[in-house]
């Protein structure tokens, strides 16, 4: 099984992608971890292209990200993409609830990269702008993208809440 999980930064992604791994037993690849290196500097299309390539020459993985720039790439192979699409307090709360909670443990993410509060609260740098000035944008792409012909092999599934993600990972998830 190939999936890619998507969704706005907040919306359970990373989660939600590294429990279905678990339940299938196969290979997390986290987009993000591919995008970045140190200093907060991301990698040219070529070197994720690349990355993104090697990452996705197996027959099975769940692929955590969105990365539009990549689709030609991810969706070539991929058999379901999983739209995490909850409602905008939801992702709020959690980018707030996250980003501290990563500022004040200093928790790294990847390349060594950490959160600031200055970083996060007082630049356009910020995930927490990210998140929420892409929040309706992004969701209007990607139900575009999920509607194009060109992806008539991709199955997709949109979960708009937690009943939902449980209900998919209980029940849905081995029908596919």
């Amino acid at each position: 099984m190939r999936i890619n999980i998507i969704g706005t930064a907040g919306s359970g992604k990373s989660t939600f992608s590294k429990q279905i791994a678990e339940k299938l037993k196969i290979p997390y690849i986290e987009l993000e971890a591919l995008a970045w290196k140190s200093n907060w500097t991301e990698v040219t299309d070529e070197e994720l292209f690349s990355k993104l390539e090697r990452h996705l020459s197996s027959d099975d993985w769940v692929l955590d990200g969105n990365y539009p720039q990549t689709l030609h790439i991810k969706w070539k192979k991929c058999q379901m993409v999983v739209y995490l699409d909850m409602p905008f307090h939801i992702i709020f709360y959690r980018l707030l609830r996250r980003t501290l909670i990563r500022i004040f443990t200093g928790e790294e993410l990847w390349a060594g990269n950490k959160e600031t509060f200055w970083r996060q609260f007082f630049t356009r740098d910020s995930v927490i702008w990210w998140g929420l000035s892409n929040f309706f944008p992004k969701r209007r792409y990607y139900l575009i993208d999920s509607m194009n012909p060109k992806y008539s092999h991709i199955k997709f599934v949109r979960l708009r809440s937690k009943k939902d993600i449980k209900d998919f990972v209980k029940h849905k998830l081995h029908t596919v």
